[in-house]
């Protein structure tokens, strides 16, 4: 069998609760407690028929469920469970198959009053519980460090709960650089995680050690994100594209995916590599904090939900994505120019109001001029670059990442709603304005921007 599926995260939480529990329940069967038995029969044709004593043991477990709610180990692997795509189906496949160890009728009239996520994690634990130790009566942890083919086991049935479904059902892996995050795992939407290699162990050893068909040789400072869907790896591949996009927009726009990704179909072992259509070189590292997590869910979210399509946004939104793909800051800064002027200079660059514009966006009053000035100083390099005259100089290069920088945030505000989709108009605005005026009464759109901020926050 192959290594679990299941994250190491919900592994660790559910192995860690097992050995929990087994105190509680051992300690109360050496203090005197027993475990119920049930008389059965078998008849093997018209012999005699053979009885023999069946431990009730999850009868035995569920009687002792307050006092297993109380571990903190039951917290933790309850939330882990909550997180767990298949639940539903691990829930409906044990209720499906009777009871590991345990009394059907007592289980059935608990069924119905399990309303909620939480609740339905808590009997999902339970059964996880009847079916490490099905048919014991001791409970002693020295068994299941003796017998570790039980939890693997279970595991096991577990895993199958989340790789159960259509048969279409595809699942991709890929390697994501430059970002950074505090958890191990990261669980953006249901099926779609970001996770550290440690924490997927499942993945393909190629994915694991970082080997993409990008750099030569293995990134050990990487990440994975992995996807599961019922759609075509196409559709899966867009998903991914649509991820890349929020995650440059929510930082500094250095993130890239490999040019490859693994995927398999079902809960099939082969994995097969797909090209993704992305590339570049991450430069610098994106830090997501534990704090932030909340925020670049929902962020990640509202970008899939509002990315524009077919128009002068989108258009922008592709030359800062083909930007951010370039080797270096120079490569890059001319498509963050024409992403700027297709916002920002309708007339077209003869009009000279780009720099302005930016500065007016971009900048409190008392700066706005120095900002013009270093846009004008951008325009220039942007020349130096196409003639071949640069001098790679680090101020250059400083000054080519700050206008990436510049019109990340632009995009962010008005697919966030911060901002209108009319910029050019909003900036000229804001230069003929008052000082004490700022860019949200400007802007005239306070109740969207503070929904979304909400949102966001």
């Amino acid at each position: 069998m192959r290594a679990s599926e299941l994250s190491s995260g919900l592994q660790d939480a559910l192995s860690e609760y097992v050995q929990a529990a087994a105190g509680i329940l051992h300690a109360d069967v050496a203090s005197g407690a027993e475990v119920e038995l049930e008389l059965g029969a078998r008849r093997a044709g018209t012999q005699t028929p053979f009885y023999s004593c069946r431990p009730l043991t999850g009868r035995f477990i569920a009687q002792r469920e307050s006092h297993l709610a109380r571990l903190p180990e039951h917290a933790a692997a309850a939330g882990a469970l909550m997180e767990f795509d298949g639940l539903d189906r691990y829930l409906a496949g044990r209720g499906g198959e009777g009871s590991v160890g345990g009394d059907a009728r007592f289980r059935s009239r608990e069924r119905g009053a399990h309303a909620g996520t939480h609740a339905r994690a808590t009997t999902a634990l339970r059964l996880f519980l009847e079916d490490v130790f099905a048919e014991q009566t001791d409970f002693d942890r020295s068994h299941i460090d003796q017998h570790p083919e039980r939890l693997a086991a279970a595991l096991a049935r577990m895993e199958r709960a989340e790789l159960t479904s259509t048969p279409d059902t595809v699942t991709l892996v890929a390697t994501l650089h430059g970002l950074t995050t505090a958890s191990p795992e990261v669980k953006l939407t249901r099926g779609l995680t970001i996770a550290t290699p440690d924490a997927l162990r499942w993945a393909p050893e190629a994915a694991l050690a970082g080997i993409d068909g990008g750099e030569p040789g293995p990134d050990p400072g990487h990440l994975l994100v992995a996807l599961t869907c019922e759609d075509e790896a196409a559709d899966g591949r867009e998903v991914l594209r649509d991820l890349l996009r929020a995650l440059r927009l929510f930082g500094d726009g250095r993130v890239t995916l490999g040019p490859l990704a693994w995927a398999r179909a079902g809960g099939e072992d082969a994995w097969s590599t797909i090209a993704l259509g992305t590339g570049g070189r991450p430069h610098g590292m994106l830090v997501v904090t534990a704090e932030q997590e909340d925020e670049l869910r929902a962020f990640c979210n509202l970008v899939s939900r509002r990315a524009p399509h077919r128009n002068e946004l989108a258009w922008a939104l592709r030359r800062f994505e083909l930007g951010c793909e370039r080797e270096n800051a120079y490569e890059a800064l001319t498509d963050h120019l024409l992403a700027l002027r297709a916002l920002l200079e309708p007339e077209g660059p003869a009009s000279g109001r780009l720099a302005g514009r930016v500065a007016a966006l971009c900048a409190t009053p008392e700066d706005r001029a120095e900002l013009t000035e270093r846009m004008t100083r951008a325009l220039a390099l942007e020349r130096a670059v196409i003639g071949g005259a640069i001098a790679r100089r680090a101020s250059d290069q400083a000054l080519a990442r700050d206008v990436a920088d510049h019109l990340r945030a632009l995009l962010r505000d008005v697919i966030c709603g911060h901002l209108t989709h009319d910029l050019a108009t909003l900036a000229d605005e804001l230069l003929t304005a008052p000082a004490e005026e700022s860019v949200e009464e400007i802007a005239g759109d306070a109740g969207e921007s503070r929904e979304i901020l909400d949102v966001l926050v």
